[in-house]
């Protein structure tokens, strides 16, 4: 038995900006863990927004080996439960941690996850694919290149509708607006009107989060659903979102994992929720995971793969308008072997 973590830095394909940063790398980290005859692996991607590095991860993680080591023979479920207590304060790290095991435990029970949970892939959503924020020529320039029937254009500048009214002149595709909580609620209002003659299917987190007493304004108001996806970060928001959104946005990497996330999935859909999941431009690993999720979504933004110049993995991969399942167990990811970086 062995539990190993490896670094990347994965080049974007063009620089990446939303309302609050832009980037054109994206450090992340990969979990490694074996229990002598199966590997799974594992992702969380770092990001500076929330203070969370790859090198951190990563000392986290190994600080818990011998714990890790000895629930191995233990379901995914039951060592989230074990390591949340030393975690709780990293949901990156047990996100990485978390996929790894689910990985393993469908890898030696000889299923795909989806498989194990009973699901199949029948009528699962397609990915959007993500159009940062750039010049109004760059953005059109993007779509050009990546011609797809769906896309989320990222909004927070001076100029948002304008921006949006210029790439409906040169596709017919859906589009999903996410504004990163650049919005005051009278401007996420408005917009919804004019946004929705543009052929837009949501607005996702319009305002910022702490900001609730707008969001009951925008959630009364808006002609578009609003989807939550900074105020939804742990199981705990869930309920509160519910007062305030149509939908929510799960990233696995925020509230730690596969496990949580099943557990926000199913309180969603008890709350009358529209349910997505979205990455945080993660290699094929994170997506492999995201993809397993599927049958139990309406939206998904799991765009990552697309997204990078050098994806680091086999597994589910998104392409020619489909999702792509390998005939493989677990999450069906293999990393590419002569990229293995071990920290």
């Amino acid at each position: 038995m062995y539990l190993k973590t490896h670094a990347y830095n994965l080049e974007l394909k063009n620089t990446f900006r939303i309302s609050h940063t832009s980037r054109d790398f994206q450090p992340t980290l990969i979990v490694e863990l074996s229990d002598g005859k199966y590997t799974g692996y594992g992702e969380a991607a770092a990001t500076s927004y929330y203070g969370v590095t790859v090198e951190g991860m990563a000392k986290k993680i190994l600080s818990l080996e011998n714990v890790i080591l000895e629930n191995l023979h233990k379901s995914p479920e039951a060592l989230w439960e074990i390591t949340a207590p030393f975690l709780k304060d990293n949901s990156f790290a047990q996100c990485a941690l978390d996929i790894a095991m689910h990985d393993l435990h469908g890898k030696r029970n000889n299923l795909p996850l989806y498989k194990m949970w009973g699901l199949s892939l029948e009528n699962i959503p397609l990915s959007n694919y993500t159009i940062g924020i750039d010049t109004a020529e760059k953005m059109v320039q993007k779509i050009q290149e990546f011609p797809w029937p769906l896309y989320k254009i990222k909004l927070g500048t001076d100029h948002d509708v304008e921006l949006v009214k210029e790439l409906r002149k040169h596709t017919d595709a859906i589009f999903r607006v996410d504004a990163n909580a650049a919005w005051t609620a009278a401007q996420a209002i408005e917009n919804s009107v004019l946004l929705k003659d543009l052929g837009v299917e949501f607005l996702e987190q319009p305002l910022p989060a702490k900001d609730e007493k707008g969001m009951a304004e925008v959630y009364e108001k808006s002609v578009l659903p609003v989807i939550a996806d900074e105020s939804c970060i742990t199981e705990a928001d869930v309920d509160k979102c519910a007062r305030y959104f149509h939908g929510i946005n799960i990233k696995l990497t925020k509230c730690g994992g596969l496990t949580p996330a099943r557990r926000m999935i199913a309180r969603g859909r008890a709350l009358g929720l529209k349910i997505m999941v979205g990455c945080m431009t993660e290699s094929t690993v994170g997506i492999s995971a995201i993809g397993h999720l599927l049958p139990l979504l309406d939206y998904v933004d799991m765009d990552g793969g697309m997204l990078i110049k050098n994806d680091i993995a086999h597994g589910v991969k998104v392409y020619d308008g489909k999702t792509h399942f390998p005939d493989r167990n677990g999450t069906g990811v293999e990393l590419y072997e002569n990229l293995k970086l071990s920290l």
